[in-house]
């Protein structure tokens, strides 16, 4: 049964409203507004409110200013009854925000038909907004869900490269906590506010893994090779940036709609080797025109190379690794995201450390 609140400091009208409404509802009755208030704010909560106009200290309009100033009574319907019938009352009580307007004396056919049309109203709304609610669950869950799928593909595109060059051990996600580290730093600064939001900081984090694909590409006896590579297989190294672009571009081309970070891991597997002093690969770009995501994965990919252990070399101890970083400071590396890096150095060393190969844990003295 719905429940009417029943508002009024008579106590006759009271009773015949009550008598009228109960057989087919579940009533409650107050006669005052400051009781009504208490009655609409607490259980059961009434689906439907006839509120008489004139009552002493607090009237029918302040009752309703205050129920709908209040989130927990702002949508239940209210009913004014009065005995007031100038057409100006009634236009103050509906824009107010009154459903409806009953006069007095009352008609019980009339406040019966009244009460019945607007709790059936106020069923349809509800049943409309517990039915959006759960839709918006749903899509939720569903997106929760694609996310999911999305972050777990990403990682197994990625793990391909791993698996050609096995000895990079934890770099996804190293590389992932420093980029993530150096976007947080600069999120603020004039240069690089306006790209890094927070959207934007998710999906170049979420791109970041992507950024050596190409090297799925590469000959084993280059990708392997236990030192030092001539001029001929760097040259075929560097083309794992480039082989990187087409295959995400081509993916992108493919996908049915625009995929923000397909868009930004292209970028970042293209330019990531690109140099700030324009002596990097494989368009030689320089300054701005590296994209910023490029930008920070460079110092991400370059620090995490000097100080981890790979087939072709030893990692460098910390000092010296740090002493690199800071001499590629306007050479190598955008000196902003360098100046960033030393202002995160101990969120990096503790990225580190929780993602540490044994080698780079000995090398760095990380703690263990």
């Amino acid at each position: 049964m719905a429940t009417v609140l029943i508002v009024d400091d008579t106590p006759e009208n009271l009773s015949v409203l009550s008598g009228v409404l109960r057989p087919q509802h579940r009533v409650r009755a107050v006669n005052s507004g400051r009781r009504a208030l208490q009655a609409a704010a607490s259980q059961p909560r009434p689906d439907l409110i006839l509120l008489d106009v004139m009552m002493p200290e607090m009237d029918g309009y302040e009752v309703i200013g205050h129920l709908r100033a209040n989130p927990a009574t702002a949508g239940i319907p209210v009913i004014f009854v009065t005995a007031l019938d100038n057409s100006g009352d009634e236009e103050r009580g509906l824009a107010l925000g009154a459903v409806d307007y009953i006069t007095k004396p009352i008609k019980s056919s009339i406040v019966i038909a009244r009460v019945r049309a607007h709790l059936e109203l106020k069923a349809g709304r509800d049943l409309l907004q517990e039915r959006n609610h759960s839709l918006q669950q749903e899509i939720t869950r569903r997106m929760a869900e694609n996310l999911l799928i999305q972050d777990v593909s990403i990682l197994a595109l990625a793990r391909l490269a791993e698996i050609r060059d096995p000895e990079t051990g934890n770099h996804l996600h190293r590389t992932k906590g420093y980029v993530r580290a150096l976007a947080m730093e600069l999120r603020s600064h004039p240069r690089f506010a306006e790209f890094l939001t927070p959207e934007n900081i998710e999906i170049l984090v979420k791109s970041a893994p992507l950024h050596d694909i190409g090297k799925v590409g590469i000959p084993d006896h280059i990708l392997l090779k236990p030192g030092r590579l001539n001029a001929d297989e760097w040259e075929t190294m560097k083309k794992h940036s480039r082989l990187g672009y087409e295959a995400i571009e081509r993916a992108e081309k493919e996908a049915e709609q625009p995929i923000d970070f397909l868009n930004m891991a292209k970028e970042i597997a293209h330019y990531h080797h690109e140099k700030w002093d324009g002596s990097g690969y494989p368009e030689g770009l320089a300054g701005e025109a590296i994209p910023i995501s490029a930008r920070l994965m460079a110092l991400a990919d370059v620090f995490d190379a000097l100080i981890a252990q790979r087939v072709y070399k030893r990692g460098y101890p910390l000092e010296e690794a740090l002493r690199i970083i800071q001499d590629g400071r306007g050479s190598h590396f955008d000196p902003n995201v360098v100046d960033a890096f030393f202002a995160r150095q101990d969120e990096f060393l503790a990225i580190a450390a929780r993602h540490a190969d044994n080698e780079l844990r000995a090398t760095c003295h990380l703690p263990g």
